[in-house]
C-alpha cells in the first residue's frame, strides 16, 4: 500500500494514507520527502516550502491560505493555515465538456419498483403518519404502535431480552407474526418540533415538506393529525399539497383532535380507518422498471480525510452512471460547497442556474453572518481531527459525490428535482436536515458516505451508508452497508463505484435492506429558517 497520495498534479499538499513519522523518507513518483513532523493518516503535509500568505491547492483548486511559513514535509494544521475560497463570478465560467461513462453493461437493467397510479416510481411502499404540530407527536406514535406490531412490522430484541431477564420467556424467543399485507413495506411516522410557536413562514415551509413526503412515490397514503389551534393549519397543509401536486389522489385521512370528545374516540376511528386503507395500499405489487427511474441523493456526514479520495469519488461514479442512463441525482449541503463554487458554476449548463447557485450561496452566508457565524464554520471537531481542517478542504472532497456530470438544475430546499440529470439542492450540512430535504425533492434512494460513522436514516427512503475506510466499516458493521476502504489500498475508484451502483440497484428493488432500516433509524428534521416566537 502506498503511504502517501497526490490527488492532483497541481496540489501543494500530499495526503498521508498511513501515519508517517518525523524524519521518515517517503516518495511520490520521482519526488522525495523527509517528514519534518509526524503526519497522522488522513492529514496532509506540505509538498513545497510555503510562505505566509501563500495560497495552497488541494484537488487542484485553492483551499487554504498559509498563516505562517510551512516547511516542505511539515504537517498542515489549523495552526498554520486558514480557510480560503476564491471569489467566483458567473461571467468567468469556462465552457464545460463532459465525457459520459460507458454504461453498456447496465443498458436494459431493471429493478422491482412500485408504480403509482400517476406512473411515478417508488423504491418502497409505506403508509405514512404525520403530525401538523409537535403537540401531536405522541398521537402519531400511538397510532404507529397500534398498527406496527400486530401487522408484523416490528421486532424488538431488547424487549425480548428484558423479558428473558425477568424469566418471562426464553432468551431465544422471537415470535414471528405473519404479515397480512405482504406488499406493504411498513408503517412509518414523522415527528418534529414545529408547526406552532414560530413564524408563519416556518409553518408554511413545514407544510411544504410534509406535503412533499405525502406526495412521494414511496408513500401509498397518509394519516394526518392536527391539534386544531396550531399555525400549521389543515388548510395550510392542503394548500401545500395542492401546490405540490394538483392531481394528488392518495388516501389522506385527517383528524383534528380538538373536534373530538376524547383522544380514545379519535384514536379508535384512526386505527379502524387507516387499517381499511392498508388493504388498498397492499394492492401495489412490485414490478420490473428501468434503472432510469432511480433518483438518488448523494450525502456525506461524519466525514474524514479519506472521504474525498475513496467513498465520495465512488459515489460520484454512481451519480455519473445513473445520469448517463437517464436517471436523476441531487447534491445537497451548500455550506460544503464553499470553496468548490467555481467548479459548480462551470458545470451549470444554464446561466440562470449559475446565477441562482451564487445567489443561494450568498443568501446563506448573509443569514449565517447575521448569527455571528459563516458557512465556512461548517467543519466539526471530528472533521478537523481527521484531516478536514478548512471548509474548502472539506468542500472540495464533498463535491466529488456528484461526479463530473453537467448540472441541469439548481433548487432551493425541498423543491422537486427533475426526473433526469444532476441537480444542486440548497440545504444545510446538517445530516438529517439535508437528507430530509433531498427526500422532499424526490430522491428515492440516498447514498451517504461516512468516515467516522453516523447512523442517519429516513422514514420513507432507504439510506445506504458508505464507509470511507475499512477499519470503521468493520467496527460499525451493523451501521455500514458498503465499504470503499479498498480504494485506499489501491483498488480503482471506478471498480468500486460500479460495485456500489449494483448495490444501489439491489436496494431500490428491496433485494437488499439497508442497515438504517434494520436499526429502525428513521430521522426527520426540516430546515427551520426563522426564529421561534
Amino acid at each position: 500500500m502506498q503511504k502517501i497520495l497526490c490527488i492532483h498534479p497541481d496540489d501543494d499538499m500530499l495526503v498521508a494514507l498511513k501515519d508517517v513519522y518525523q524524519g521518515e523518507q517517503v516518495s511520490w513518483n520521482d519526488e522525495r520527502f523527509t517528514l519534518v513532523t509526524e503526519t497522522p493518516a488522513k492529514h496532509k503535509f506540505a509538498r513545497r516550502d510555503v510562505q505566509a500568505g501563500d495560497i495552497l491547492c488541494l484537488y487542484g483548486v485553492p483551499v487554504a491560505k498559509a498563516t505562517r511559513p510551512i516547511a516542505k514535509g511539515e504537517t498542515v494544521t489549523t495552526e498554520n493555515i486558514q480557510h480560503y475560497a476564491a471569489e467566483v463570478d458567473v461571467n468567468s465560467a469556462r465552457p464545460y465538456h463532459w465525457q459520459a461513462p460507458d454504461v453498456s453493461q447496465w443498458q436494459g437493467r431493471m429493478f422491482n419498483g412500485v408504480i403509482r397510479a400517476d406512473g411515478r416510481i417508488g423504491t418502497a411502499n409505506y403508509w405514512l403518519i404525520i403530525p401538523l404540530v409537535f403537540c401531536e407527536n405522541r398521537t402519531v406514535e400511538k397510532l404507529r404502535d397500534a398498527l406496527e406490531k400486530p401487522l408484523g412490522y416490528r421486532t424488538d430484541d431488547l424487549t425480548s431480552l428484558t423479558a428473558s431477564l425477568l424469566g418471562q420467556l426464553s432468551e431465544n424467543h422471537d415470535p414471528v407474526i405473519p404479515r397480512p399485507f405482504p406488499n406493504l413495506d411498513g408503517i412509518r411516522i414523522i415527528t418534529h418540533n414545529s408547526g406552532c410557536g414560530g413564524t408563519t413562514v416556518d409553518s408554511q415551509s413545514l407544510c411544504k415538506i410534509l406535503a412533499a413526503y405525502a406526495d412521494h412515490p414511496n408513500v401509498a397514503g397518509i394519516t394526518v393529525f392536527s391539534l386544531g389551534c396550531e399555525k400549521a393549519q389543515i388548510k395550510m397543509f392542503k394548500q401545500a399539497l395542492n401546490t405540490r401536486n394538483p392531481d394528488f389522489d392518495k388516501p389522506c385521512l385527517i383528524y383534528r383532535q380538538q373536534d373530538w370528545h376524547s383522544e380514545a374516540e379519535m384514536m379508535q376511528r384512526a386505527v379502524a380507518e387507516t387499517f381499511e386503507h392498508l388493504k388498498d395500499a397492499n394492492k401495489f405489487v412490485r414490478q420490473p422498471v428501468p434503472v432510469s427511474a432511480l433518483k438518488i441523493g448523494v450525502k456525506c456526514g461524519g466525514s474524514d480525510g479519506f472521504s474525498g479520495i475513496s467513498a465520495n469519488p465512488a459515489m460520484g461514479v454512481v451519480s455519473d452512471l445513473l445520469v448517463t442512463l437517464g436517471g436523476g441525482s441531487v447534491l445537497a449541503e451548500f455550506p460544503e460547497l464553499c470553496g468548490a463554487e467555481a467548479n459548480m458554476i462551470d458545470r451549470c449548463l444554464k446561466r440562470e442556474d449559475k446565477q441562482r447557485f451564487v445567489d443561494l450561496m450568498q443568501r446563506y452566508e448573509v443569514e449565517a453572518q447575521a448569527c455571528g457565524a459563516s458557512i465556512a464554520d461548517n467543519p466539526s471537531p471530528g472533521n478537523i481531527k481527521d484531516g478536514l481542517i478548512t471548509d474548502a478542504i472539506k468542500s472540495t472532497g464533498a463535491a466529488k459525490k456528484a461526479g463530473t456530470a453537467p448540472i441541469t438544475s439548481v433548487l432551493d430546499y425541498g423543491e422537486p428535482m427533475p426526473d433526469s440529470g444532476l441537480s444542486l439542492l440548497c440545504t444545510p450540512g446538517n445530516d438529517v436536515e439535508a437528507v430530509t430535504g433531498m427526500v422532499a425533492s424526490g430522491a428515492n434512494v440516498v447514498i451517504f458516505s461516512t468516515g467516522l460513522g453516523t447512523p442517519t436514516g429516513n422514514p420513507i427512503v432507504p439510506v445506504l451508508k458508505i464507509a470511507t475506510n475499512t477499519t470503521m466499516a468493520n467496527k460499525l458493521s451493523d451501521m455500514i452497508d458498503f465499504d470503499c476502504g479498498p480504494i485506499i489500498d489501491g483498488v480503482a475508484i471506478n471498480a468500486i463505484g460500479e460495485q456500489l451502483f449494483d448495490k444501489v440497484i439491489e436496494t431500490a428493488g428491496r433485494d437488499y435492506i439497508v442497515k438504517a432500516d434494520r436499526l429502525a433509524q428513521y430521522d426527520f428534521i426540516f430546515w427551520k429558517r426563522e426564529t421561534s416566537l
